[in-house]
């Protein structure tokens, strides 16, 4: 878990160009075992960026080191506050999603972190907006 969280961390700070801290481990999905002797490949992207917070997404992908096949075999959300010397949450520049996947990727980020803050009872369901739309279709 600790590589997972490294390479989030690495995402976040150089698209903020601040410390940052592991706010959450949101989602870690293990698809497909990674064989013995497999390469190893992990790509983490900042999927979305709020006030201070930013979700990163990790793609993890194993490599058939006698073929050269890469596939896609497990996937982690963290996301990460960007902090000051003191602690207190600094602002991060938002994100502009130009892929189709990138766009996805950042619409989901809004249901998720909507979905977290109900768990954690720090907001509303009724004002969930983006959750709402999913379920009430006109």
């Amino acid at each position: 878990m600790q590589w997972l969280d490294i390479t989030a961390a690495i995402a976040a700070q150089r698209h903020c160009g601040r410390v940052v801290v592991t706010a959450a481990v949101n989602h870690v999905s293990f698809d497909i075992p990674i064989k013995q002797n497999s390469i190893v490949t992990l790509e983490a992207r900042v999927s979305r960026a709020f006030s201070s917070s930013m979700e990163v997404i990790i793609d993890v992908f194993y490599e058939n080191p006698s073929t050269g096949q890469r596939t896609k075999c497990n996937e982690a959300i963290l996301t990460f506050v960007a902090i000051d010397q003191n602690g207190s949450p600094l602002p991060v520049p938002q994100i502009i999603p130009e892929t189709e996947l990138e766009k996805k990727r950042f619409d989901g980020a809004l249901r998720r972190k909507q979905l977290s803050l109900i768990l954690a009872g720090r907001m509303k369901p009724e004002d969930a907006t983006e959750l709402k739309a999913l379920f009430l279709k006109d």
